[in-house]
C-alpha cells in the first residue's frame, strides 16, 4: 500500500518548463465540467475544474512530512507501506527532496519517487543519496535516451545528467520508465535504442503512452493540438507497437490506452481463454444502454455477447476514446432513438448528473440515468504492477457491480 507524500507543484513552473508534448502546455482557461462529486444543484467542484491542484507551488518538506504522518496515523494498514513522493510538478525539481527523503526514511518507510523526468538533477550523485535514503522505486519519464531529443522535446537543460541519473536509478532500485510516443520523433529505431539501453541498465518496466493531440483523444480543455502536424497513431497501430516492443526486450512492457500483452488488458474478460470466469457473474435480468468510449465499446460488446445479453444491453460508443473523459459534448452527439429507458454512463465521466439527465431526456422521454463503476478494467499504469489473477479479480468485481446496477435500475425482462 502506498501513502501519498504530496509535494505540490505547478506544471510548467515547477518542472523547469513545459515539455513540447505536455498536456498542460496550452491550457489558458478554467472550465468546470461537472462530475459525480459536484453538489446536486452546482456544476463544478475542486475535482472537475481544470485548475484542480495545479495552482500550488512546491510545499515545504516539514508540511509534507506532517501530512504524511497524519495519514499514517489514520491508516488501518501497518504492513507493507510505502511513501509515494508525488505532485503536479517534477519531483526531481523539488528543492527539499533530499531533506524529505531523509525524514521519510527516519519514519521507517521505503520510498517510491513518483513521476519524475530527471530534469531537476544537475548532479547525478544526488541519486546515490536518494538511494541511501531508502528510495526503492522510481517512475521515470524517459521519452528517449538520446540527449538531443531530450533537450529539444523535454526542455531538459542537462540531458546528460538526467540520463546518467536514470541509469543509476535502474542499477540500484526498481525503475518503471515511461515514454510518450510521438510518431516520427521517438518511435522506430530511436525507441528500440531507448529500450535496449533500459534493458542493459536493469530497468524493470516501461509504459508506452500514445500521444494525445486532439479532443477525442483526451484534450478536453480546448488545448489541442499540442503539437500541430503530428501524424495520428490509431489505437490499433499503437497496440501493435506495444506488442512488438514487449516481444523483443526483457522488460515488463505495457501501453496506455492499450495494452498489456502479458495481462491481456484492457478487458481481460473479453479473451476467450477467460470465458470460465464469466460464469461467476450474476445473470443480467434487465434492459439498459451503456454509454462508453470508442476504445472500450468493442470490448464491452464482446463481453456482453459472451454473457448472452446483447438482446438486453446495447453499447453506444462516443467519439471520445477515454471513457472517464466523456463530457456533455459527447452526450449531445448521441441519437436518443437508440437508447433504452435506463442509461448507464461511466462513473468518472466529466458531466454533472443534472446535465446528463437534461441531455439524455431532451426528446421528452423520461429516462433513468445511473453511473457505473469508476473503472471496468485496469489501464497500463496499473496493470504493470499486477498479476493476471489480480487483473481478473478487479474486472470481475467491477463487472459484478455494473450488472447489479443494471438489474436494479433497468427495465426488467
Amino acid at each position: 500500500m502506498q501513502i501519498m507524500a504530496d509535494v505540490g507543484g505547478i506544471p510548467g513552473k515547477n518542472c523547469r518548463g513545459f515539455c513540447k508534448y505536455c498536456y498542460f502546455r496550452n491550457i489558458t482557461e478554467k472550465h468546470a465540467f461537472g462530475c459525480k462529486y459536484c453538489l446536486p444543484g452546482q456544476i463544478g467542484c475542486s475535482h472537475c475544474t481544470s485548475d484542480t491542484n495545479m495552482t500550488r507551488d512546491f510545499l515545504p518538506a516539514f508540511s509534507v512530512l506532517s501530512d504524511l504522518q497524519n495519514k499514517l496515523f489514520m491508516t488501518q494498514h501497518t504492513k507493507d507501506l510505502m511513501a509515494n513522493i508525488s505532485g503536479d510538478g517534477d519531483v526531481s525539481c523539488y528543492p527539499d527532496l533530499e531533506e524529505l527523503t531523509t525524514g521519510i526514511n527516519n519514519i521507517g518507510l521505503p520510498i517510491h519517487l513518483g513521476y519524475t523526468s530527471g530534469k531537476g538533477i544537475d548532479d547525478p550523485n544526488i541519486v546515490d543519496k536518494l538511494i541511501n535514503n531508502n528510495v526503492i522505486e522510481t517512475t521515470f519519464t524517459t521519452f528517449s535516451t538520446t540527449e538531443k531529443l531530450r533537450k529539444e522535446w523535454m526542455n531538459d537543460p542537462t540531458p546528460e545528467a538526467s540520463i546518467e541519473s536514470l541509469k543509476r536509478f535502474s542499477e540500484s532500485c526498481d525503475v518503471h520508465a515511461a515514454s510518450i510516443i510521438i510518431p516520427g520523433v521517438n518511435d522506430g529505431e530511436i525507441l528500440h535504442q531507448t529500450c535496449s539501453d533500459l534493458e542493459s541498465w536493469g530497468t524493470k518496466a516501461i509504459i508506452l503512452m500514445r500521444f494525445a493531440n486532439t479532443k477525442n483523444q483526451g484534450l478536453i480543455l480546448n488545448n489541442g493540438p499540442i503539437v500541430p502536424g503530428i501524424k495520428e497513431q490509431t489505437p490499433q497501430e499503437f497496440e501493435e507497437l506495444v506488442i512488438e516492443i514487449q516481444k523483443e526486450y526483457n522488460l515488463k512492457v505495457t501501453g496506455t490506452p492499450v495494452s498489456d500483452p502479458e495481462n491481456n488488458t484492457p478487458y481481460a474478460l473479453s479473451h476467450d481463454k477467460n470465458d470460465e470466469y464469466l460464469e461467476i457473474l450474476t445473470p443480467i435480468r434487465a434492459k439498459a444502454t451503456i454509454i462508453t468510449s470508442k476504445i472500450s465499446a468493442p470490448y464491452l460488446k464482446k463481453i456482453f455477447n459472451k454473457l448472452d445479453a446483447l438482446d438486453k444491453i446495447n453499447i453506444i460508443a462516443t467519439n471520445q476514446e477515454i471513457a472517464c473523459l466523456i463530457t456533455e459534448d459527447d452526450l449531445k452527439e448521441i441519437n436518443l432513438e437508440e437508447v433504452e429507458d435506463t442509461i448507464i454512463i461511466p462513473g468518472r465521466a466529466f458531466i454533472h448528473d443534472m446535465k446528463a439527465e437534461e441531455i439524455l431526456q431532451q426528446d421528452g422521454k423520461k429516462r433513468i440515468i445511473g453511473r457505473g463503476p469508476d473503472t471496468l478494467t485496469v489501464d497500463g499504469e496499473t496493470s504493470g504492477t499486477l498479476t493476471q489473477n489480480e487483473v481478473l479479480k478487479s474486472e470481475l468485481m467491477n463487472f459484478e457491480e455494473l450488472i447489479e446496477l443494471i438489474n436494479y435500475l433497468g427495465v426488467k425482462v
